[in-house]
């Protein structure tokens, strides 16, 4: 499964220093015909944006509960459901295989593959080793590559180093 094409859509948001690669309906529609999604000069709407917005949300949500994060899982999988639909998602039989294919064409059906590729990933285990790091001011998607899927932080120099230098100020400050 391509978890990258994962990771990057859902870090398509850099909280530190703020930056935003969806701003616009035409950057949104850039950034997927650069991943093979979207046919270049494709058109999408606001509400396809806002749509697309929701479901990278919804993911980094379910990567934080991955991360012990406090999540509204229903509500992160409800997004996601309502997406699939969008997409038309379905699973197309041919050579021997199966695999999860969006109907739908155009920004819909670009989100669509990207869930298809979320399905793979949860379907082959791949899944449980994506994750969003636990600094509120970072949750960075990042696969979790420590062998017994322990990583916290998408960064040991950066989030990492951060909260264990919080956390012993804390510590000395209490005595």
């Amino acid at each position: 499964m391509d978890t990258e094409l994962v990771i990057d859509f859902v870090n398509s948001l850099d909280l530190t220093p703020y930056e935003e690669q969806f701003e616009t309906p035409r950057a949104l529609v850039g950034w997927l015909a650069e991943r093979s999604l979207l046919a270049p000069g494709a058109r999408a709407s606001r509400t396809e944006l806002a749509e697309a917005v929701a479901v990278r949300e919804a993911l980094r949500d379910l990567l934080g509960a991955q991360n012990g994060l406090p999540t509204d899982v229903p509500a992160a999988t409800a997004v996601l459901d309502a997406a699939a639909q969008r997409a038309r998602l379905g699973v197309r039989f041919g050579d021997g295989a199966t695999r999860v294919e969006p109907a739908a064409s155009g920004v819909r059906g670009a989100v669509g593959r990207i869930l298809a590729e979320v399905s793979g990933a949860m379907a082959d285990g791949s899944w449980s080793r994506l994750k969003a790091c636990r600094a509120d001011n970072c949750r960075w998607a990042f696969v979790d590559t420590a062998k017994n899927q322990s990583r916290a932080w998408c960064s040991m120099r950066t989030c990492g180093n951060r909260e264990k230098a919080r956390a012993y100020r804390e510590r000395h400050q209490a005595r």
